[in-house]
């Protein structure tokens, strides 16, 4: 296995601690599959259970597909409004349950998903707004479980790791959808498509943004991109359909040395104060996420339409040792998603 490559995550990855909880005892409202910690599985613990130490995995599956293995999972949950009635001659509060609704699934992964799993994310940024259907399934080592299927998913909420050139923590992308309907289930059956990841670490990365350097940016604050959507009740049906409506895309803060900020300054000076902002003043550019190598790139983002309007250095203080850092924050207009892994 190359260097930059990790088993992950995997069966080894994912040793439970003492014991395992049964579905029986678990609130479906509440329903969280995380590992390291063993899944919630039927007949967890116990004899002919699944016992302490066990492992257990988390994959995803697309429209009958494996997508990959899963750091996390939670929510996806049947739930409702209550409606609270006007008091009647009986002094009762009468209440009662409106449509049903889905909680959003999110769900953490690494750089080992299928091409269909980030052409999912790709086509969000594209503005294309794709539906897929798919379980996210939490299985022991016999390969007993559950699942929780879901239909006409919406993604709603894209999660990029904040970067920080010090850190040596395992980066993770987060991502939430949205489901039309879900349904709880036991399963039986292992792990399809699992594959090696390559590595991805928050300090392997490379900011470039026309006419400005930034060889010395060292932090780059997370990047959420959100989806807006409308809710449309169908009359006779219980269950709400939803409709895609428009990207929320987040401002871009970066951080670096005040030393190395001139072209940052600069840019301010003409951006703000001297008023040349229009559309042609705007800036292109990109974040790439690198292997550990930092040269092969593992995902890329393409930032376009970015203004800066603030570029604040630090506190001083008198007597203070260390580098002054200066934060800079541009808004973007529109994000492009690319990958460079991934399998079919």
């Amino acid at each position: 296995m190359a260097e930059d490559e990790v088993e992950g995550p995997s069966r080894r990855a994912f040793l439970a601690g003492a014991g395992a909880a049964g579905l029986a005892g678990v609130a479906l409202s509440s329903v969280v599959w995380a590992a390291p910690a063993m899944a919630q599985i039927p007949g967890g613990g116990g004899a002919g259970g699944t016992g302490a130490g066990l492992p257990s995995v988390l994959d995803l599956t697309l429209d009958g597909m494996p997508a990959g293995l899963l750091f996390s999972a939670e929510g996806g949950q049947a739930t409702s409004d209550v409606v609270v009635e006007k008091v009647g001659s009986d002094h009762i509060q009468k209440k009662h349950i409106a449509n049903v609704k889905y909680e959003d699934i999110a769900v953490q992964c690494g750089t080992g998903m299928s091409k269909a799993f980030y052409n999912w994310i790709k086509a969000s940024f594209d503005n294309k707004f794709e539906r897929h259907s798919g379980s996210v399934r939490a299985l022991n080592n016999r390969g007993e479980g559950t699942a929780l299927d879901f239909t006409n998913a919406l993604l709603t909420e894209i999660g990029m790791p904040a970067l920080d050139a010090a850190s040596k923590d395992a980066a993770k992308m987060t991502l939430k959808f949205k489901p039309e309907t879900t349904r709880m289930k036991a399963t039986t059956g292992f792990s399809q498509g699992a594959k090696a990841q390559k590595q991805w670490l928050p300090s392997n990365f490379r900011l470039e943004i026309d006419g400005i350097d930034c060889t010395k940016v060292n932090k780059i604050d997370a990047i959420t991109v959100k989806q807006a959507f409308v809710e449309d009740p169908v009359g006779g049906l219980r269950d709400v359909t939803r409709e895609p409506a428009y990207l929320e895309i987040p401002n871009l803060r970066v951080e670096l040395p005040l030393g190395s900020g001139d072209t940052w300054f600069q840019w301010l000076e003409d951006f703000v104060v001297k008023g040349n902002n229009g559309d042609d003043k705007e800036r292109g550019g990109s974040l790439t996420y690198l292997a550990p190598d930092n040269t092969s790139p593992l995902f890329v983002l393409t930032f376009k339409h970015l203004g800066i309007f603030k570029v604040a250095p630090d506190k001083m203080e008198a007597g203070a040792e260390g580098i002054r850092r200066v934060k800079a924050e541009m808004y973007c207009e529109q994000m492009t998603f690319d990958y460079k892994v991934g399998w079919a």
